[in-house]
């Protein structure tokens, strides 16, 4: 179900994929939205009810002034503060894996448990591919063909605009929120307190195998690694071995 609240004069959207089990937080990746995760909620119910944000700029959240951390990290703690829920486990893949770590290390007492998945403590970002997608293709199939490969990934942001088949993300605010996201973010990574599963894509083209491994020992017994044969959208690639580690994972926090 779709709902939404206002963060302070912006409205912003979420999907509540329902059910009776205990609520997990969601935040979705650059060219994605809250749907992205539609897969996952139906392999963990129903002992977990997935709730995943539009994040500003996406889906059917409103576009921003601003794509910094902060603004990030103070959407997340308005949209637990709206869900009503206490301490939860918080996912989140590439943007949305560094909103998640960030939330946890500044907001203990919300975040019981923490899954990031395929994205480092050190960002370098190559918005390139962004400024390169299609516009206003005249049909989905069109759009789905100047895509080629990366159809697949970006499919559940596609809109028809008035203009065209598009996304329903801006490139310019994309653009902004890629070169926002770059950057050293150790001190927050090293800051979060709670049990953490760090997934990583073998074949990612964002996170090293080395990165990955150095965040999991700077952290300590507090967070381990999970490495998969698949690309940066591991939740994509390989959607059955992350939702049996996903759930795993969140077994042990009971």
């Amino acid at each position: 179900m779709r709902e939404f609240f206002t963060a302070g004069e912006r409205k912003l959207s979420y999907l509540d994929f329902g059910g009776p089990g205990e609520p997990l937080l969601a935040l979705h990746g650059h060219y994605n939205e809250a749907s992205a995760f539609a897969a996952l909620a139906v392999a963990l119910a129903p002992r977990w009810r997935v709730m995943a944000l539009d994040q500003r700029g996406h889906g059917d959240s409103d576009p921003a002034d601003g794509y910094g951390r902060d603004g990030y990290v103070a959407d997340v703690l308005d949209f637990h503060r709206h869900v009503g829920a206490g301490p939860v486990p918080l996912l989140g893949h590439s943007l949305g894996g560094v909103n998640a770590y960030q939330f946890a290390a500044r907001h203990p007492d919300r975040v019981s448990g923490l899954i990031v998945e395929d994205i480092g403590a050190v960002v370098h970002c190559d918005w390139s591919f962004t400024t390169r997608l299609p516009l206003a293709s005249p049909s989905r199939e069109a759009l789905v063909d100047a895509l080629g490969g990366a159809a697949p990934y970006l499919e559940c942001a596609f809109r028809q605009r008035d203009s065209g088949w598009g996304y329903s993300f801006g490139i310019e605010d994309t653009v902004s929120s890629q070169q926002a996201l770059n950057g050293d973010h150790w001190d927050d990574w090293t800051a979060v307190s709670c049990p953490t599963l760090l997934v990583h894509g073998t074949e990612s083209d964002e996170l090293t195998g080395d990165h990955a491994r150095t965040m999991v020992a700077r952290r300590g017994r507090g967070a381990r690694l999970v490495e998969m044969t698949a690309g940066h959208v591991v939740h994509h690639d390989a959607p059955e071995r992350f939702a049996t580690e996903v759930a795993a994972f969140l077994a042990e926090l009971c």
